[in-house]
């Protein structure tokens, strides 16, 4: 059974997560407007990451016995000055994630939940990854901020990243016409 304390904090992080969602999707829609589609496709892959991220938690609260309690959503942001923006955004909204991600490893060890640790340990390596990845896009759009190729160029490069399997954010998911 999940204690009280941390089956409040996971659902809070569920929150978290799918604004984390609602922020990349919001993203994705301000760099399609502007044209960069790479980078659009980009954040639409991460927000598929992120309703994943508030899945696992919403069955690992169902899986011990606790209440799931879906909390409302903030509109986070809706509008960038520039991909930097967007960028330093990504940055710091990852490392507020991987703060929330500490905080609840805090609360399941003074609760002694040792059967959430793997999962949470699962979390901290993810958002390691995440804002490492973060952090090397911002820095290359820092390098190339004014270069209206090099922009385009690393566009190119992000939309080459894959959807995973199934996921219903892929177009081809859901284009019946293709």
């Amino acid at each position: 059974m999940i204690g009280e304390r941390l089956c409040h904090a996971m659902n809070e992080q569920i929150k978290n997560e799918l604004e984390s969602y609602y922020i990349y999707l919001s993203m994705t829609g301000w760099l399609h407007a502007r044209n960069l589609d790479g980078m659009a496709h980009w954040m639409r892959c991460q927000a598929h990451e992120e309703m994943i991220h508030a899945m696992k938690f919403f069955d690992h609260i169902h899986d011990r016995g606790g209440k799931v309690v879906l909390l409302n959503l903030n509109q986070l942001k809706t509008d960038w000055a520039s991909p930097l923006e967007i960028w330093e955004d990504t940055l710091r909204h990852e490392q507020f994630i991987s703060s929330k991600i500490n905080d609840l490893t805090t609360i399941a060890r003074e609760e002694k939940d040792y059967t959430s640790e793997p999962m949470l340990a699962w979390f901290s390596k993810e958002q390691m990854e995440e804002e490492a990845t973060a952090g090397k896009m911002l820095e290359q759009i820092r390098m190339i901020e004014s270069n209206q190729t090099g922009i385009l160029l690393l566009d190119r490069e992000l939309g080459a990243r894959v959807f995973p399997a199934g996921s219903p954010l892929d177009p081809l998911a859901y284009n019946v016409t293709a």
